[in-house]
């Protein structure tokens, strides 16, 4: 008898068989031709796409000597702006003040990858219209379609969707999975992880 726990990792060995690993080798290559010109990587999300914003940072300034940013992380600015200019420009305020600029990369955690017409993660898609605009790269991993995220970024990995019950914990956890890939990846890590250091 198949228990929970057999069906959702099954469910993730069938992702796994399905990712364009192409899309993944596209983002190394722009994260590092990123950093060697001198840019920023600023990593968005909502939800849970905001908490793995903060561990992304931590991982790609300390392994890869990124000079990157979570603009949620700073809860005071956060409630500020939403209480006095609106959560939908919550993100891309931030990043004017930050000098966001055409060498800059925006990496996106998002479920959906934000809808325009439907209004749906306004906070993201704001920030890629700007970043197209300007000029600076984004990339990132999102689930269903891609939504807006994937329609206009330069290196977007979609989570195919197996199971349409369970379309945000698979696309959340393979967010997780992606980064470490990516900070993993001889591209990028520079620096030693520490128990891999322990002889």
């Amino acid at each position: 008898m198949q228990t929970f726990s057999n069906e959702f990792l099954n469910e993730t060995s069938k992702i796994i068989s399905k990712l364009d690993t192409s899309d993944i080798e596209k983002m190394a290559e722009i994260l590092h031709n990123v950093r060697e010109e001198g840019g920023r990587l600023f990593f968005i999300g909502s939800g849970g796409g905001a908490g793995h914003a903060s561990h992304a940072v931590c991982d790609f300034r300390k392994l890869g000597n990124f000079e990157s940013y979570a603009p949620y992380d700073n809860i005071s600015e956060l409630t500020a702006r939403v209480n006095d200019e609106g959560w939908d420009v919550t993100i891309i305020n931030w990043l004017k003040v930050s000098r966001f600029n055409s060498k800059d990369c925006v990496f996106v955690f998002s479920v959906g990858g934000g809808s325009e017409e439907k209004n749906i993660s306004a906070n993201i898609v704001k920030v890629v219209q700007e970043a197209k605009r300007i000029g600076a790269k984004i990339i990132g991993v999102v689930g269903k379609d891609g939504g807006f995220t994937k329609k206009v970024g330069d290196a977007v990995l979609v989570i195919p969707t197996i199971n349409e019950a369970r379309i945000t914990p698979h696309t959340e956890g393979f967010q997780a999975v992606i980064w470490h890939l990516l900070i993993s990846h001889p591209l990028i890590q520079v620096n030693v992880t520490k128990w891999e250091s322990i002889k």
